[in-house]
């Protein structure tokens, strides 16, 4: 099995990014974002905290984090209704941003 971000440290963010955006970012990996946001300044450029960091380069529009939600909250449903079980949201946001955001 391979590292999904190995050589791509940005794409830790992107995968964070939404999952934090649908309410599934876990505490352990929300504190280390936080902890490690002076070396996301230094690595990617930007300021802020880490969320602002991915905005900026992103360019995300305003309303991006709705967009996602919306997304998260209608594919949810259909697939509960299609396999009788919950989607998986770290599944969602891993294809999500391999969708949306080709690296």
């Amino acid at each position: 099995m391979t590292d999904r971000y190995a050589d791509k440290p940005f794409l830790r963010l992107l995968d964070s990014y939404v999952l934090d955006a649908i309410g599934h970012l876990d505490a352990a990996n929300q504190q280390w974002l936080i902890s490690a946001e002076p070396s996301f300044r230094h690595q990617f450029g930007g300021e802020g905290g880490w969320r602002e960091i991915v905005r900026q380069r992103m360019q995300f529009p305003p309303g991006m984090d709705a967009a996602i939600v919306e997304t998260w909250e209608k594919g949810r449903v259909r697939y509960r209704e299609g396999t009788g079980e919950e989607a998986d949201p770290v599944a969602f946001a891993n294809t999500f941003v391999d969708t949306n955001f080709p690296h």
